[in-house]
């Protein structure tokens, strides 16, 4: 079976249905191919199940939150920024609206709103969508050549939009890497970002469950340099830490080959040094014949109470009245600079993001398109690019995917003539 069009998209997950829509809606013919029974599943699990659509905030703001080849996008994100993204869904029938740290979310706080105004923007544009997975493209004189286990396309251009490696039982199973690098595009080895954190020892395992809410961390590499510190939620886990003050100081420790890590707690933020040792102090005088222990119920949550006993070195059975001044600095300290080593990343399967990809000094920031293959453009996550939490990963989705489907469409309807 041969199949002619103008484009074809592979993938069709966020950046996908962008580019895929985008180009529709310029006039070119689209096959959207996607191995998935359902569109957009990665949508479906993105900001738990509300889908985090982008941040509403300036372009260079993004960029600031793009720690990885920010540069490469600057381009894309400045032509469709998060607030054309907002009118894009407005104009989809999508009620948005904008949450703590600019947020953005459908009014109904439902991913699936997202996806199906995508579904019913692709059919009423004309995009014909298929289910069925690309093996391979090949350049095939003036035109190239996608192959499927059905068959073949011939077209004008592809836009790979395959996602990476992360949750692979949405499809992101890393077949756009193999794709690009058949085409001769380097691929940067993919590793995990927006992960959870393995750590040392038992401590964490212990505290399994314990959620701390308003809670300040610092990340210090081997050098004792601060890469990362914030304030907000994160969560004790059977294997580390998680949560997501967790996930996006993952997107700065890049380098576990050759670093280490430590994450600090701070479980009073609020209270400067003298303030809480003053409220140590008052609990401890007013609760003088109480275990140590039972005192500390009033400062952490009970999960952590035996762990936090046990690094005071405070001996089982002491009394609040005779706790020493060593001691309670010590409890001080832990509670300022909780210590937690880290030993790497949880796998790239469990990351939100793939950091790594195709290698954007091979790709051109104002199109989308290949410097090496005339015709097959990138979008979304299959790229080297990557972002922190909060909407700032589907704002790239949404920019690549609306740079590679305008700059395709635009470039076959200016050829015109016969497909090869």
């Amino acid at each position: 079976m041969t199949i002619e069009t103008e484009i074809v998209v592979i993938g069709g997950g966020a950046a996908g249905c962008m580019a895929a829509l985008t180009a529709a809606r310029k006039g070119a013919s689209v096959i959207l191919l996607e191995r998935n029974q359902k569109l957009g599943r990665k949508l479906y699990i993105t900001g738990k199940g509300r889908c985090n659509v982008t941040n509403d905030c300036a372009p260079d703001e993004v960029l600031k939150n793009i720690p990885h080849n920010g540069r490469f996008l600057t381009s894309s994100v400045t032509r469709f920024p998060p607030a054309s993204v907002k009118e894009f869904f407005t104009a989809l029938g999508v009620k948005l609206k904008t949450e703590r740290g600019n947020r953005v979310f459908p009014q109904s706080d439902k991913a699936a709103d997202i996806i199906d105004a995508l579904l019913m923007g692709l059919r009423r544009a004309g995009v014909e969508i298929r289910e069925e997975r690309a093996a391979d493209i090949r350049s095939a004189g003036e035109g190239l050549r996608v192959h499927t286990e059905r068959g073949e396309y011939r077209c004008k251009a592809v836009i790979l939009a395959t996602g990476g490696v992360s949750y692979p039982l949405t499809g992101s199973t890393g077949d756009g890497y193999q794709m690009a690098a058949a085409l001769g595009h380097t691929i940067i080895p993919p590793k995990p970002s927006l992960v959870p954190l393995v750590a040392e020892g038992d401590l964490c395992r212990r505290m399994q469950g314990l959620s701390l809410r308003n809670v300040a961390i610092k990340v210090k590499n081997s050098k004792k340099k601060v890469i990362y510190q914030e304030q907000g939620e994160m969560l004790f886990t059977h294997f580390g830490l998680s949560g997501p003050l967790i996930l996006s100081a993952s997107a700065h420790m890049r380098d576990f080959d050759k670093d280490h890590y430590t994450v600090w707690i701070d479980m009073k933020p609020a209270l400067d040094e003298k303030t809480l040792d003053a409220r140590i102090l008052r609990d401890l005088g007013e609760n003088p014949n109480r275990e140590f222990h039972n005192v500390l119920d009033g400062l952490v949550p009970r999960l952590m109470v035996p762990v936090l006993a046990e690094l005071t070195g405070i001996p089982d059975g002491t009394k609040a009245n005779s706790v020493t001044r060593e001691g309670r600095r010590r409890l001080l300290e832990l509670l300022k600079n909780f210590p937690v080593e880290i030993t790497g990343p949880r796998p790239v399967e469990e990351a939100i993001v793939t950091s790594g990809g195709i290698k954007v000094t091979e790709v051109d920031p104002k199109t989308m398109q290949s410097k090496l293959v005339k015709g097959v453009y990138f979008a979304g996550e299959v790229l080297d690019a990557d972002a922190y939490t909060g909407g700032f990963n589907l704002q790239i989705a949404w920019s690549t995917g609306h740079a590679a489907g305008e700059s395709a469409a635009e470039a076959v309807l200016q050829a015109g003539g016969e497909l090869c």
